[in-house]
């Protein structure tokens, strides 16, 4: 047998150009493995898990379907690239109930290193990207200014955290569609770790891939984070030492190279702009407003941890949407920020108008003094934004300051600084860093030193209201608790070690703190205007033996259903199908996907079935 070229439509991605027939599987033609059950299978499994481990399980596939070879001998698949994938993707398939494919046998297919294999995910990981060597004696605090690809974003964020591995680290809240990791780079003094009253900070970027000056500032303020934090920079020190701060450059990297395919310089209003699915991603997220404006009109009704609707899932939900949501479920963020382009302002809550068909029309929520408290402290420290002349970029918001309520500007449903707020204990604000949406690289020098500052300075206002923690009499701490601000129809709650923050102005509030099976327990909290740090206010609550049903029911009703779809999610379910709502139709013996499969007569994919 010789190495001949790969002609497998599903595999003309793979990192190799030959293979050699008979395969792993005894299928001795192109032919033979086309109709296939096992090449089937891989041909849609983007459609049964709607993108989740995709490409990722295709390449897999592919690499036992038609391994590599050179000089004309198979080189096996490597076995840890196999079982790292299945340990990921096996509750996919676990969800649409199907067994795991025998043909991705991690023991009887795959290699180990020391026989000799090759990692046919290399190509996903950026490592195959040649990258500009740089001279060895440049400055710690070197920065290159210039747009970077998925895989140099890649490994300029693994550098870094390299480089400040005591304060750093990086990981993927999930994958694109087409199998690109969401990376992020965090910074603490215990990285990978929830530290107790620490607040939990995030930035977005590149959340439309066409506006790409939001991904590259992050890139620069990671690099800029780890060397100011080496050279002993009292401010970058003591930020880092009190936060725990994470940057996720793009959300969006499968846009972000079909906007690179124009170039720099092409200020394209739409290419890249939304996801390979074809989905903008600030318009995927749950319309949660439009119930708080519902609840708005009920006395007592919270307007916070709003569930998502049922009805949600029935539509088109993004594996980076998804990721995203698990993701703010995962960590108790108290701030955040996405960036965009294509403007010179800075929008915050809500982004849809109170009447449906107002476009525009000033809709704040309950907090609406912070918001703008939290807009200003961007755009007050922009030196573009906060310059008063009118003829400029940005020039229309000026008289207000640079910023604006989001639906006032336009209104949208689907956002994901609406959902931050509604669903979680996040405050997000949305900026828009530039009216050039893909800029040129000699411009990116200067839009860094107007955007640093303003960064830093969003990014401290984590620290202003009050924290604590709420425990009982003995210390034990209580998860879930609400903590309440009289006046303010917005409510927070704890995290798992009973510690929260609340961002509030300066002013005099009444705070009280409950949860289920204990008595309210209320404080006067006064914070000074120049105070600059979270006041410490702690609650200690004590049991009651009787739980008005009342209450009860009202602090229950939000909470999150332990089988939420977030958490239990079947990425390709029959949603909105009558039958999936109905009793049991007849043929229920075999699973709604064997339908893939019905070209098949006599090999059929039995492997699939679960006994």
């Amino acid at each position: 047998a010789k190495c001949v070229d790969i002609a497998l439509s599903s595999c003309t991605d793979v990192a190799y150009t030959q293979t050699m027939y008979p395969n792993f599987l005894d299928q001795k033609s192109r032919e033979v493995i086309e109709y296939s059950s096992e090449y089937i299978l891989i041909s849609v499994l983007h459609n049964l898990l709607q993108g989740e481990c995709n490409p990722d399980l295709r390449l897999l596939g592919c690499s036992v379907l038609a391994p590599q070879c050179e000089k004309d001998k198979v080189i096996k698949p490597c076995r840890h690239v196999c079982e790292n994938l299945r340990k990921n993707c096996l509750p996919a398939f676990d969800a649409i109930d199907m067994a795991w494919p025998y043909f991705l046998d991690c023991d009887r297919f795959f290699a180990g290193e020391e026989e000799g294999c090759f990692d046919p995910l290399s190509k996903l990981r950026g490592e195959v990207d040649v990258e500009e060597d740089l001279p060895s004696d440049l400055p710690a605090t070197f920065i290159q200014f210039k747009h970077h690809s998925y895989s140099q974003m890649v490994s300029i964020l693994k550098k870094t955290a390299s480089k400040c591995s005591h304060i750093a680290t990086t990981y993927s809240i999930g994958r694109s569609f087409e199998g690109k990791d969401l990376f992020v780079i965090e910074f603490s003094t215990k990285p990978g770790h929830h530290e107790l009253l620490k607040p939990e900070f995030k930035y977005i970027g590149n959340m439309h891939g066409n506006e790409v000056v939001g991904k590259e500032l992050l890139i620069y303020l990671a690099q800029y984070l780890c060397s100011e934090y080496l050279l002993g920079n009292p401010r970058i020190q003591t930020l880092i030492n009190n936060t725990r701060i994470h940057l996720l450059p793009s959300l969006n990297p499968d846009g972000y190279e079909l906007a690179a395919e124009e170039g720099a310089g092409y200020n394209g209003w739409v290419m890249g702009r939304q996801t390979a699915q074809n989905l903008d991603l600030n318009r995927n997220f749950p319309d949660l407003t439009s119930e708080a404006y519902r609840r708005a009109e009920i006395r007592g009704a919270r307007l916070d941890h709003i569930p998502i609707p049922q009805s949600y899932w029935w539509g088109k939900v993004a594996p980076e949407t998804k990721a995203v949501m698990k993701w703010l479920r995962s960590i108790p963020f108290v701030l955040s920020a996405s960036l965009h382009g294509g403007e010179l302002v800075v929008t915050y809550p809500y982004d849809y108008s109170r009447h449906p068909m107002e476009e525009k029309m000033f809709s704040p929520t309950p907090d609406e003094k912070m918001f703008k408290m939290l807009a200003k402290a961007y755009a007050d420290a922009h030196p573009v934004i906060s310059d008063r002349s009118e003829l400029r970029c940005g020039g229309n918001f000026v008289k207000r300051g640079g910023i604006i309520n989001g639906a006032e500007w336009y209104s949208f449903t689907g956002g994901m600084a609406d959902f931050n707020y509604l669903h979680t204990n996040c405050f997000e604000v949305t900026v828009e860093v530039g009216c050039e949406k893909f800029p040129l690289e000699e411009e990116l020098f200067t839009i860094w030193h107007e955007n640093r500052d303003a960064l830093l300075n969003y990014m401290e206002m984590v620290h202003r209201g009050i924290k604590g923690i709420v425990s009982d009499k003995f210390g034990n701490p209580i998860k879930n608790a609400r903590i309440s601000v009289r006046g303010i129809q917005h409510d927070v709650t704890t995290a798992a070690d009973g510690d929260y923050w609340r961002l509030l102005p300066p002013g005099t509030y009444l705070i009280s703190a409950q949860a289920v099976g204990y008595s309210r327990v209320m404080k006067r909290v006064t914070l000074p205007a120049k105070m600059k740090r979270a006041g410490r206010v702690d609650f200690v609550l004590r049991p009651v033996e009787a739980w008005p049903s009342k209450l009860l029911r009202r602090s229950m009703e939000d909470v999150y259903d332990p089988y939420d779809p977030l958490e239990l999610f079947d990425p390709h379910a029959q949603h909105g199908q009558p039958e999936a709502r109905g009793g049991s139709p007849p043929g229920r013996e075999k699973p709604w996907w064997w339908s893939y499969f019905s070209s098949l007569d006599l090999h059929k994919p039995l492997w699939l079935l679960k006994q």
